[in-house]
């Protein structure tokens, strides 16, 4: 391990130990000391942990698949037709239970091997890039769609901080171009000039410190080099650049916790860092000349970065078709080649042309970092990540990426719990790393554009050449793009570090729009995924491979057919062993524990059951759009998670169907109870308060009425009394688009029942239809 003078080992290992597993802690203090850790996290004792709890779920599922198999036998020899199909359905849908259950064991365990075996690079490995006279280059892009122009300035920041010498930062914007509403208009206007006045930012501070590097450049060629004196100067100026950041965190308003992440890790840490290495460097010996060009470069480097944006809609010849990942397409298509606009009747092109008469020339990227507009890095992301890329054994690596981690610390109990649930699907897919069977996470990640060169395809969109490198022919656009990266022979790498975060959903409404397109898609994908695994057949490697990808791909098709078999049908013989509810301890156990070290808590286990069985119908309503998009062959509309002021009204449909539920499992359960089958009945009353505190708890029961009113058009004046005025504005979306279909109805005002009155309840039929 290469030691560098200057690196702050203690403060970087404990923050680094300490985001691996769990939410990252608060930022260092002023003198580089973290604050006291929430949790402790020793890592042989979890992978004890968990083998015992691997071992106790292996013999109780097998006493309990003996005890389901000898009834099974036994009903089979007096051959009572429904009586074996029952059985064997029961079977099956607890026994795919408990085989998702040994996953998690597993792939906790893979995880704990790779955080025990990872070794994080030194600050001295990471800064050597800056040693390099030419470094591979980087371009980051962040795909925006009518965005609010606070969230994609945060965003924009936290990439343009980031530390690497050679990044550039590029808007998508996706909004029509030439709207008639004038709201859109000025949203849209503040969103063009969003780049440039981030660039006006950092252009004052990146001139100065260029100007110190090429002022050292010549003292350093004059000869002889004062080293202490140049020392002391370096001192100084990293004191400055704390200094700058630390001001600036000052005058940023704060009004959520994703503002409060925003001043304290992207802006007070790296000043923290900052402060603390100007202090190593003040009090070390003189440095020497290779380390102070260094430390001159890496100073210049901090802000040296190049803000444009790049609107595919413009031009008539480009894809316009109404997803990110054609978005994205776009911009990779016309990197390191030339063009020129050309006005014609029917609009304008962007066409190829000789670099000498060209209008806008698009520079080469080795790498492209996408990067949600909604999300956040962390000012070392692109360092670590290159720094795996561009390791020895990184030449294969198409993808490298750190999963995002929600935004912490919300006081909106479903935004906590759903954070939650993505939370712990980073340790899964850090222990499918493990095995090989990573998948991309849209969200943010680092891509090699030589490897989206390899599957690129070219296909016909309105008569014109389109170029895809990210495929779009589902909602889950990464996870159909990570099985073509396979199997041309790229593999895809989980950073074991949290780096990135990413927003989720603060209200009903909008949850059941990511979570329906999340469900949706990941059928379409199984049938190029087992051509994949067919062709690789012969391989060892790629049993394990086969089971964690397939289990990726199909989990919420059946994860939720065996939830509504289990809670909703009424099995009149249903298999029983006094097993069965102790092999169910070992996966909520370590949950929970899991849940605990994520800087959650243990109740909220109950709280992430609940969310899970509310989400029940949204995940059956994204399956079903997935069979109806391969029955039909229709393109799916990409409905993206609407980020707007207020609360985002839900679909009658899932409010109906969440109430639906509790009433249809309290029949069951009164009918089990009718016919003596006590213990039947208390597990199918318990699941209807189950069903019923989700609703009540993460949405409430006016919001639900809110939410009823507003869909059919009532005014909604008549339904509140008038300290409901008061209340944060319920904003009703298009649900197959995700966009706004009026602008925001106070609740108390009425709700106008023209036009858009009877647009919302075509919708809403189209919804229900499409569900």
């Amino acid at each position: 391990m290469i030691n560098h003078p200057l690196s702050l080992s203690w403060t970087t290992s404990r923050l680094q130990s300490a985001r691996r597993f769990g939410r990252p802690p608060a930022s260092p203090t002023a003198n580089g000391t973290p604050p006291e850790l929430r949790t402790s996290f020793h890592i042989p004792r979890e992978a004890l942990y968990t083998y015992i709890g691997l071992g106790f779920l292996t013999v109780t599922s097998a006493l309990t698949t003996w005890d389901f198999g000898r009834v099974l036998l036994e009903r089979i020899r007096l051959q009572h037709l429904r009586p074996i199909v029952e059985g064997v359905v029961f079977l099956l849908s607890v026994g795919y239970l408990m085989f998702g259950s040994v996953l998690y064991h597993v792939c906790r365990i893979a995880y704990l091997k790779r955080l025990g075996s990872h070794r994080a690079a030194s600050r001295a490995e990471l800064e050597a890039i800056y040693d390099e006279e030419s470094v591979p280059a980087l371009a980051v892009l962040v795909p925006s769609y009518r965005e609010e122009e606070r969230v994609v300035r945060q965003t924009l920041l936290s990439a343009a901080l980031m530390e690497y010498p050679d990044r550039r930062v590029v808007l998508l914007i996706d909004d029509p171009p030439d709207p008639v509403d004038p709201t859109a208009a000025a949203a849209l206007r503040s969103m063009r000039r969003l780049p440039a006045e981030i660039q006006a930012l950092v252009d004052t501070q990146e001139r100065k410190y260029v100007a110190e590097l090429a002022s050292f450049e010549q003292r350093r060629r004059r000869k002889p080099l004062d080293h202490a004196a140049e020392t002391r100067r370096l001192s100084k100026l990293y004191q400055n650049v704390a200094r700058w950041m630390e001001d600036l965190a000052a005058g940023f308003e704060v009004r959520d916790h994703t503002d409060r992440l925003f001043a304290e890790r992207i802006l007070r840490e790296p000043a923290t860092r900052h402060r603390a290495h100007a202090e190593a460097i003040r009090s070390s010996a003189a440095l020497s000349e290779a380390d102070l060009r260094r430390e001159y470069t890496r100073l210049a480097a901090v802000f040296t970065v190049r803000l444009t944006s790049f609107e595919r809609k413009r031009f008539v010849n480009l894809s316009h078709a109404p997803n990110k990942a054609m978005n994205l397409n776009s911009y990779l298509a016309v990197i390191g080649r030339s063009f020129r606009e050309v006005s014609r009747p029917e609009g304008v092109y962007f066409e190829d042309c000789d670099p000498s008469v060209a209008q806008v020339r698009v520079p080469r990227a080795d790498y492209v970092i996408t990067v949600d507009a909604d999300s956040l890095l962390l000012h070392d992301y692109a360092l670590r990540l290159m720094h795996v890329m561009e390791s020895p054994d990184g030449h294969r690596f198409g993808v490298v990426q750190t999963p995002y981690t929600a935004v912490p610390d919300t006081p909106i109990v479903l935004e906590r719990v759903a954070g939650a649930q993505t939370d712990l699907q980073w340790i899964m897919g850090q222990g499918m790393t493990y095995f090989g069977a990573t998948f991309w996470i849209g969200a943010s990640a680092l891509l090699r554009y030589r490897a989206l060169e390899d599957i690129c395809q070219i296909e016909d969109e309105r008569g014109y050449a389109i170029k895809k490198y990210i495929r779009d022919r589902t909602l889950t656009e990464d996870s159909d793009s990570t099985i073509d990266l396979v199997a041309a022979g790229w593999q895809l790498y989980n950073y074991p570090d949290r780096l990135s975060y990413s927003a989720t959903p603060p209200d009903f409404g909008s949850l059941v729009i990511q979570r329906r397109r999340w469900a949706n898609g990941s059928l379409l994908i199984l049938p190029k995924l087992f051509r994949y695994l067919v062709k690789n057949r012969g391989e060892i490697r790629i049993l394990p491979e086969a089971i964690l990808r397939t289990q990726y791909l199909a989990s919420t098709a059946l994860g939720t057919l065996v939830a509504i078999v289990l809670l909703l049908y009424p099995f009149k013989s249903v298999l029983t062993s006094r097993w069965l509810p102790y092999a169910a301890i070992p996966y909520y156990v370590l949950y929970g524990r899991d849940l605990v070290l994520s800087n959650y808590r243990w109740r909220d286990l109950a709280h992430v059951y609940a969310l899970t069985l509310l989400l029940i119908p949204v995940n059956l309503g994204g399956v079903a759009r997935s069979l109806h998009q391969w029955w039909t062959g229709r393109h799916p509309v990409f409905a993206r998670t609407p980020k707007v002021t207020g609360r985002t009204a839900a679909p009658a449909f899932y409010i109906v169907a969440s109430l639906a539920v509790p009433v249809w499992t309290a029949i069951v359960g009164s009918s089990w109870l009718y016919h003596g089958q006590i213990g039947r009945a208390m597990f199918s009353f318990a699941a209807t308060l189950v069903f019923l505190y989700g609703p009540l708890y993460f949405i409430g029961v006016r919001a639900f009425w809110d939410d009823l009113v507003a869909h059919i058009g009532v005014s909604a004046s008549r339904a509140r009394d008038e300290h409901a005025k008061q209340r944060a504005p319920v904003v009703l979306v298009n649900w197959n688009s995700g966009e706004p279909l009026l602008d925001a109805a106070r609740c108390g005002e009425p709700l106008d029942d023209g036009d858009h009155g009877a647009a919302m309840r075509r919708n809403l039929i189209g919804t229900m239809e499409g569900s």
